[in-house]
């Protein structure tokens, strides 16, 4: 129950940080409440609970005001956004885990020193971004997925809120914790704002196997966005949902029996059976 709460924390960065993550306007921070099935998604309470490691802490803003309300200022109704997101993933389940793929991509590529990248402009929906080796298959799933949603609420909704809702919803969806989330991110005007390739980690990193190189580029990846080796083994713990695809990664199946279900499966297989290289004509 740890790892999970340490994967909860995590998905907190989709609410906000300094730079990156907060809105571009303090008063825009807008809670979304009783969002599915008579549930809170947010409450200030909640958050409190999830910010309270100390690498999450400093990410997060100070300037921040939330309102117990689902109207934003510029009158989206972020309940019925969820509410269609969820719709979405009800209709299949197997659209969850890339959905929450799609969050942490457009938050993953942060930078504690330099303060750019992450989710704050939603420029992962550029094809610049989605062309990076990270983002296989995203521009072919989860971004086109969502467009009839931004349609529907037109310029009032930014991909940026957008996208990390869809992450937020989906965790909750497949059975997951509530998620503290907000509203307030501005989308980046044009592709200038992505940044480099190589911010997200790869499928493979170094010889075929286990190897040092292995930890060296998690720890690099992770590092840079304040994350230390106990916080790297939890979010791993995402793995969980979803599987590998050939077109993504070059790998294929599930990581767990249940890849739409949010558990700790993925930790008790690693602790519990005895693997073994699988005989097949894929990567090592």
């Amino acid at each position: 129950m740890m790892l999970l709460s340490k994967l909860s924390t995590y998905l907190a960065l989709f609410s906000a940080g300094t730079a990156a993550f907060a809105p571009s306007l303090p008063t825009r921070a807008t809670s979304l409440l009783h969002a599915q099935n008579g549930q809170d998604l947010i409450d200030d309470g909640g958050r409190r609970a999830f910010l309270s490691s100390s690498v999450i802490t400093a990410l997060i803003g100070v300037g921040y005001t939330p309102a117990a309300h689902a109207l934003g200022k510029k009158g989206v109704d972020y309940k019925a956004v969820a509410g269609d997101i969820a719709s979405i993933i009800k209709e299949d389940k197997n659209k969850g885990p890339t959905l929450v793929r799609l969050a942490w991509h457009s938050s993953g590529t942060y930078d504690k020193m330099s303060k750019d990248g992450g989710s704050g402009g939603g420029t992962i929906r550029f094809k610049e971004e989605l062309a990076h080796g990270g983002n296989a298959g995203l521009g072919e799933t989860a971004v086109p997925w969502m467009e009839d949603v931004k349609k529907k609420y037109g310029d009032s909704l930014s991909y940026a809120d957008l996208y990390t809702l869809a992450g937020v919803v989906a965790i909750k969806e497949l059975g997951g914790p509530t998620v503290p989330w907000s509203s307030g991110r501005v989308d980046a005007l044009d592709p200038s704002a992505v940044t480099p390739d190589g911010r997200l980690p790869g499928a493979d990193s170094g010889p075929p196997g286990a190897d040092p190189s292995d930890a060296a580029h998690l720890r690099t990846i992770f590092n840079r966005m304040g994350f230390n080796d106990q916080e790297i083994v939890a979010l791993s713990g995402a793995h969980a949902l979803g599987r590998c695809h050939t077109t993504a990664s070059g790998y294929d199946g599930p990581w767990t029996p249940t890849p739409t279900m949010f558990n700790n499966l993925y930790f008790s297989l690693l602790d519990s059976v005895k693997w073994t290289p699988r005989d097949w004509k894929g990567p090592f």
